[in-house]
């Protein structure tokens, strides 16, 4: 079994790897603020599509080319949000972000899993690195599938990490899930 001076950098490895460098809260926090933007362009087309409608309602019921007018104009707006989301689907998008964080969170937990057999002495050096080596297949495999972040998804997550603690946990929060072989306090 790995001497107690393994015991800091194992746990270092093994949040490094949970957080996976922040790229699955990032992925999720996209995934958020591309839905938000796309459930606000649903509510602008409901809103530009009555206000079209009433305009032309108004414009055949007596309001003359003032409310013609303001019908086009209404109705021009209507169609650049239709143009724009007709080739630029944001729920498909945020679905994308979602899987890659999905796929990202599932192989931090994998990396957690061989931290955890590294510490107890389960697998051979030889086992554990073939492993290791496909599971960095496997998040090369997931990086490259997943479509860009952004960066104010970036700051968001690193908001929720660093102040909010969100997606982390405390020291002693950790250590009650953990065989007391690996907890800090051990």
């Amino acid at each position: 079994m790995p001497s107690d001076c393994w015991r800091s950098p194992a746990r270092s490895a093994a949040f490094a790897r949970a957080a996976a460098r922040g790229a699955w809260p990032t992925h999720e926090k996209c995934a958020d603020l591309l839905l938000s933007r796309w459930n606000l362009i649903k509510v602008w087309q409901i809103v530009l599509s009555a206000l079209t409608t009433g305009g032309f309602l108004a414009a055949v019921f007596g309001a003359g080319p003032i409310g013609a007018v303001l019908g086009v104009i209404v109705s021009t707006c209507l169609l650049v949000l239709n143009a724009y989301t007709k080739n630029y689907d944001l729920g498909e998008l945020a679905q994308k972000h979602k899987q890659a964080a999905g796929e990202i969170w599932l192989i931090r937990e994998k990396y957690l899993s061989l931290i955890t057999d590294l510490r107890l002495g389960l697998k051979s050096i030889g086992d554990l690195t073939l492993e290791r080596d496909k599971l960095l297949a496997e998040l090369h495999s997931a990086y490259n599938g997943a479509p860009s972040t952004t960066y104010a998804a970036y700051k968001k997550a690193q908001l929720a990490l660093k102040q909010l603690e969100d997606m982390t946990f405390t020291d002693k929060e950790i250590d009650a899930f953990l065989p007391a072989q690996l907890r800090k306090d051990g």
